[in-house]
């Protein structure tokens, strides 16, 4: 097992245990400071267990909230991009996109679903971008702009299938084959956390978007 883990899962137990003893010591102080009677010294004991549980439950929510010391246990993607292109034919541009994702956290990380997009940002004319930015930040939150769809594709694998590694990197390929019309796009990539359904409520996951321009090969 990894040593930051072992090391925090000490940190979080030495915590508990701070907080049981504490609270122990507290009840027996009461109980002997208030009386030594038997009926009162059996109500007492239950008192101090349900007191414990009580105090240990609260250190460990205090030590989740405040101190971050479960943070380092949640899964974390870093997602990088990199893309190449030539012409094919005489009409089009073939563009391969490689997204790297490295496993930042201290957890396994297994992927079930996830997908690449390329948007255009150009040509496109005045009108076309005047509409999509009154779209965009006439709300009181803006939203991003959604820029025209070229390609899109999902990516999806089997339980166990994709599991990436703790400090470990897994790289994810993709082509696209567009219009030489096109100058630049968008590159999208999202990959959903396993712990929500991508067809949850709201769905989490990791992101990266990438402003690529298609140089013209001669």
């Amino acid at each position: 097992m990894n040593k930051n883990i072992l090391k925090d899962i000490g940190i979080v137990l030495i915590c508990m245990l701070f907080v049981g003893v504490l609270s122990v010591a507290i009840v027996l102080g009461v109980t002997q400071w208030v009386t030594d009677r038997n009926d009162f010294m059996q109500s007492s004991r239950s008192f101090q267990a349900i007191a414990t549980v009580v105090l240990i439950c609260v250190g460990g929510i205090f030590a989740y909230r405040r101190l971050q010391l479960f943070r380092s246990f949640e899964p974390h993607l870093t997602i990088s991009h990199e893309a190449a292109h030539r012409n094919i034919g005489d009409s089009y541009v073939h563009i391969d996109v490689k997204a790297t994702l490295h496993n930042g956290s201290k957890v396994q990380v297994e992927l079930r679903d996830g997908f690449f997009v390329v948007l255009q940002i150009s040509p496109s004319t005045d009108e076309e971008i005047e509409a999509l930015y009154s779209q965009t930040y006439t709300d009181e939150e803006p939203e991003d702009i959604q820029w025209p769809t070229l390609d899109r594709s999902r990516r999806s694998w089997n339980k166990g299938e994709l599991i990436i590694e703790p400090g470990a990197s897994h790289p994810e390929t993709y082509e696209f084959i567009l219009l030489k019309d096109v100058e630049t796009v968008l590159i999208y990539t999202y990959f959903y956390d396993p712990r929500f359904s991508r067809d949850a409520t709201s769905p989490r996951g990791w992101v990266a978007t990438t402003v690529y321009d298609i140089v013209k090969c001669d």
